[in-house]
């Protein structure tokens, strides 16, 4: 019975011995380009599909426009636009971004589980970096009217 009809094993070329200076130049450009020019939303960290903000009956009634925003996981993690914090870290953070602005206001998205301490510890240093107005998410409870308008039957 023929199992290796072409017998294309015979016909490669045997394996390299060792690696030559091509693939470790090539190893190390790769490198480079990760380090120079990855993308801070390809590996860091970021919401997870568990991340659910309270429901509030009149939350989209009470909504306001901010100039800042960050979120405030179960877990104790704060994750802002420029990547994961802690509360060590926040103080500085805040007072950058309130410098940025002439009237800061900030928006803090804190996930269900978040207690009510780790809330007023970040409203209380974002008043101390200088916001003017702090605001929290919450998402309705009330389901939403269609704004596509009437309904064409």
């Amino acid at each position: 019975m023929i199992t290796r009809p072409l017998e294309l094993a015979a016909r490669l070329r045997p394996a390299p011995r060792s690696f030559d200076a091509l693939f470790y130049v090539n190893a190390g450009l790769a490198a480079l380009f990760f380090t120079l020019f990855g993308s801070r939303f390809v590996l860091s960290p970021g919401l997870g599909v568990d991340f659910q903000l309270p429901r509030l009956s009149g939350a989209v009634a009470r909504a306001s426009l901010t100039t800042s925003y960050l979120s405030v996981k179960r877990s104790g993690q704060i994750v802002t636009e420029s990547g994961l914090l802690d509360l060590g870290q926040l103080g500085g953070w805040l007072k950058a971004q309130a410098a940025r602005d002439r009237e800061p206001s900030l928006l803090i998205r804190a996930s269900a589980g978040v207690t009510l301490d780790d809330l007023m510890k970040i409203q209380t240093e974002a008043i101390d970096a200088g916001f003017v107005a702090v605001a929290w998410a919450a998402e309705d409870d009330r389901p939403r009217a269609s704004t596509d308008g009437p309904s064409r039957k």
